[in-house]
């Protein structure tokens, strides 16, 4: 019999009522919002009874550049929090929530793999309690007050070449990504050109995972700047009248989700957005209320710590108040070996010659984390090809670096597995002190801000911008948004600009093509080389391979 898919594992599962799931954490019946059995809304009266309870430890969950070996992130945060809570350790894991475009594309969903996944994972992978077609409709209806608005005078004489507000699907559809609107008769609206991206990195989804409360949403969704007037100011929501609108669909979407993991255990999955164009981190919401529930709080920032862990501590813990108290970084043996230029194919075979050169990636990452002062663990996502003297090296080298190491069996062994990380985890935290501090400060201009990540983050010579760039650093700048921090849009697969320099890169530059100013979230995104905020399929999709088995009534071949 061969290995089991994720789904089948999945679909195995004996799963509790969420009722008795959220029970071990202490939450009542009557302060969850059923959706169906397996799955719960939180109300608000759990953030309120649960105030004034002591904060847990903070563990973040980061990883090496992403490479097609896969490294696994989620699957150890997953682990890790059923190893804690099988040591006797009251663990809460904070997690994001998946967008339908990699689930029908490449990458896949977010909900772990093998033993170590949440349930139910198709309904998490797929449409779940629908706060992702909130977030789009509430984008699109901005849009469209916007182009009414136009269309009906004008009042606020809004400049069409300079509108800014862009439509969201959550589906990866390249042909959305530039296109023009207004066609056809004069009560069809006004022709101008407009642009999708997908839902994960509207603005919105940044507003909702950043947002303390529902009065705190408001005041951001106001401040969302849609476009510019012919004498070059600024035209918000508030200004459309719409802001008041897109609260009401966001109503529920700003409450967290409870699922649990293959072994009941609790786990608050909400927001996500993709931290290659995005913030990449799960509400603020979910992850306070985890420090509530818990012991320990156990959250995860996406793609590498580059740009997950930079943006999470640099914008979502300075934004939120929050300090990690210590950081799992993640890494394979195959990943480190792809990293020394071996090829997909032949990752299985022992080779330390190809781990030693590829191992740098991994070195820069530890080096970037203890510039923020907080204490790193590496642990190693074990496959079945691995090797012990692989192993060795790799612990050898990690303990020479000054931090903790661990294998992690979690893939095969679930919790049991995560044991050995979980106690390491443990134990850096009572030995270990974090000194968490961002790696700028507010009062640096943009342009120093935006070169601080890039040469002590990404290990750059420099940075160059595009004229347009530069023209809206200085607009930025003059409108007052100078101190606001940074959020980087760059391929996840290299520390560069340039998704095939891989392991440690040197000699380069960073050129930052465009900036544009979130008012409402909070931060002035620089985006980077060709990176594109509307994805496409690739050739092969993975919406090729789902379906719905109506025989036995279950959805098959999502992984």
């Amino acid at each position: 019999m061969g290995v089991k898919s994720d789904i089948e594992i999945a679909q195995e599962a004996k799963l509790e009522n969420i009722t008795e799931v959220a029970a071990k954490v202490g939450i009542l019946e009557d302060e969850l919002e059923l959706y169906g059995k397996y799955k719960a809304k939180l109300s608000d009266d759990v953030m309120k009874r649960f105030s004034d309870k002591p904060d847990g430890k903070l563990v973040l969950v980061t990883a090496i550049n992403p490479t097609p070996a896969g490294e696994g992130k989620t699957t150890i945060s997953i682990g890790l929090t059923e190893g804690l809570n099988k040591m006797g350790v009251k663990a809460v894991a904070a997690l994001r929530e998946p967008s339908l475009g990699p689930c029908f594309g490449i990458k896949g969903g977010a909900a772990g793999g093998g033993y170590a996944q949440v349930v139910p994972m198709e309904d998490l992978n797929l449409h779940f309690t629908g706060d992702f077609h909130a977030i789009t409709a509430a984008n699109n209806l901005l849009a469209a007050m916007l182009d009414n608005h136009i269309m009906h005078g004008n009042e606020l004489h809004i400049d069409t070449k300079r509108v800014v507000w862009k439509r969201c699907l959550d589906m990866n559809d390249r042909a959305l990504r530039n296109i023009i609107v207004g066609m056809g008769a004069k009560t069809d609206g006004v022709v101008r050109e407009d642009h999708f991206i997908i839902t994960v990195a509207s603005e919105i989804m940044a507003i909702l995972c950043l947002a303390e409360d529902m009065a705190d949403l408001k005041e951001r969704l106001g401040k969302i700047i849609v476009a510019y007037n012919t004498e070059g100011n600024p035209v918000t929501a508030q200004d459309l009248k719409a802001t008041g609108s897109m609260a009401a669909l966001l109503k529920d979407a700003m409450k967290p989700n409870m699922i649990q993991t293959l072994e009941n255990t609790p786990v608050l999955v909400h927001g996500g957005p993709f931290a290659n164009i995005a913030h990449g981190c799960n509400s603020v919401r979910a992850t306070k209320l985890a420090l509530k529930l818990g012991d320990v709080a156990v959250t995860e920032a996406g793609f590498g710590a580059d740009l997950g862990a930079e943006k999470f501590m640099d914008i979502k813990c300075r934004l939120a108040g929050l300090k990690p108290d210590a950081v799992v970084l993640v890494a394979t043996i195959r990943a480190l070996k792809y990293n020394g230029g071996v090829s997909k194919e032949q990752l299985g075979e022992e080779n330390i010659e190809a781990l030693e050169k590829g191992i740098v990636n991994l070195d820069k990452h530890i080096e970037n984390i203890q510039k923020y002062g907080v204490p790193v663990v590496v642990t190693l996502n074990q496959f079945i090809t691995d090797t012990d003297k692989e192993y060795s090296f790799v612990k050898r080298h990690c303990e020479e670096k000054g931090c903790e190491f661990a294998i992690a069996k979690v893939w095969a062994k679930g919790g049991e597995g995560g044991l050995e990380l979980a106690k390491k985890v443990m134990d850096t935290l009572s030995v270990k002190e974090s000194n968490f501090k961002p790696i700028y400060e507010d009062t640096l201009s943009i342009t120093e801000k935006i070169e601080k990540i890039a040469k002590e983050i990404y290990g750059a010579d420099g940075v160059e911008y595009s004229d347009a760039a530069k023209n809206e650093l200085e607009h930025i700048t003059k409108m007052g948004y100078a101190h606001f921090p940074v959020c980087m849009a760059k391929t996840q697969y290299s520390l560069s600009d340039n998704a095939n320099l891989l392991g440690r890169p040197q000699g380069f530059k960073i050129t930052v093509r465009e900036v544009y100013v979130n008012a409402g979230a909070g931060f002035v995104v620089a985006i980077t080389g060709k990176i594109l905020t509307m994805p496409g399929l690739p050739k092969s999709p993975a919406a090729e391979r789902i379906d719905y088995n109506e025989e036995e009534n279950r959805i098959v071949g999502l992984f």
